[in-house]
């Protein structure tokens, strides 16, 4: 019989409530998702699903974040199927343990997938204009176009039906700049 539990907050919040004493449970790994709609390129600064695993790693499991590349979500068992073939590696072949991984799955039937494919993050152009609704109401513009969507990177993978698979860090320090900044004056 299993249990279900809700949470009014982040994915963050969950994963955070569940490993540390909500849950009598001792985990040995954090999957958050499958997400609707992809997690992509500069997205995964936003993205709730990415924040959540990475919250399982600062709380010391492995952590996955997974998405179905689509808003249309007809194959979410796509990317169940995925996950599953991902899982066993990670205790066969573990990553070091600063890592997260990012998996989007293409919104196709799991025939119709192309493979899997490492990749890098790749990056879009700046959002939309926000529109105004109303007096008092705003609605966010839509994400920008793909700016960087080359071979090797992310969105490419998803365009040839391809599973993308990103190693994620959590450390956006941008370490050549660092001298550069010990110049200032303060």
């Amino acid at each position: 019989s299993s249990q279900i539990y809700k949470v009014s907050g982040t994915p963050s919040d969950c994963v955070h409530l569940a490993l540390t004493g909500m849950l009598k449970i001792k985990f040995d790994l954090v999957v958050t998702g499958i997400n609707f709609g992809a997690n992509l390129g500069d997205d995964v600064i936003y993205s709730g699903t990415v924040a959540g695993a990475i919250e399982g790693r600062f709380l010391g499991l492995p952590s996955i974040a997974i998405s179905l590349a689509s808003w249309r979500g007809e194959n979410f068992i796509t990317a169940a199927k995925v996950i599953q073939k991902v899982i066993p590696n990670i205790k066969t072949k573990p990553l070091t343990n600063n890592t997260i991984l990012n998996i989007n799955v293409p919104d196709v039937p799991y025939d119709k997938l192309q493979g899997f494919e490492i990749t890098r993050l790749g990056s879009r152009h700046a959002s939309e204009k926000s529109i105004k609704v109303s007096e008092d109401i705003y609605r966010i513009g839509d994400n920008g176009r793909e700016n960087d969507n080359a071979q090797g990177t992310d969105f490419y993978a998803i365009t040839q039906n391809k599973v993308s698979i990103t190693p994620l860090q959590i450390d956006l320090t941008k370490y050549n700049e660092m001298d550069k900044l010990k110049q200032w004056v303060f």
